[in-house]
């Protein structure tokens, strides 16, 4: 096989396994410092309180597809983590499971301790956990788990639903 069709076959192949729970690299910067601080509207839940705490101990544990652990993290692999360890709820694997479960939220609803779907390329490959004040965190592919806005440059208009799990 020539090199060029090489190069493109190993390309086409690490896009299908990063496809899974994708947040485009390089799209998605590093909050500021202030932008790191836990949103009033999560100050005043205790279930975002505890989701807070387990973020706060993961905060820059890098990416893995597929990962659970403080080694790395795939956007629902933090999720189903946060719940497990901050509120001994145990959630689906997946984002598509999720999808399947949970009370789905009205947009104008969404409250901290919501997990908040977003459609990259096409269908809803990453979720996150809502905190209050546009803001929510997560795995992303570039930056591992941060505290990203929702209406920020990458995630504008990319919300496409919310489920409560209680």
């Amino acid at each position: 096989m020539p090199r060029s069709l090489q190069s493109v076959a190993l390309l086409a192949a690490i896009t299908l396994v990063l496809g899974g729970c994708a947040s485009t690299g390089g799209m998605s910067p590093e909050p500021s410092p202030q932008a790191q601080t836990m949103p009033a509207e999560a100050q005043r839940s205790g279930k975002a309180q505890k989701l807070w705490q387990v973020f706060e101990r993961y905060r820059g544990t890098p990416y893995e597809y597929g990962g659970t652990s403080a080694q790395g993290f795939d956007c629902s692999g933090f999720i189903v983590t946060a719940f497990r360890e901050g509120l001994g709820q145990q959630l689906p694997r997946t984002t598509s499971q999720m999808l399947a479960l949970g009370d789905v939220v009205h947009p104008g609803q969404i409250q901290p301790g919501d997990v908040v779907f977003f459609q990259i390329g096409g269908k809803e490959q990453h979720a996150g956990i809502y905190m209050g004040g546009d803001r929510f965190v997560h795995a992303s592919t570039s930056s591992g788990v941060i505290q990203s806005s929702i209406s920020g440059y990458y995630w504008q208009g990319r919300l496409t639903e919310a489920r409560r799990f209680d």
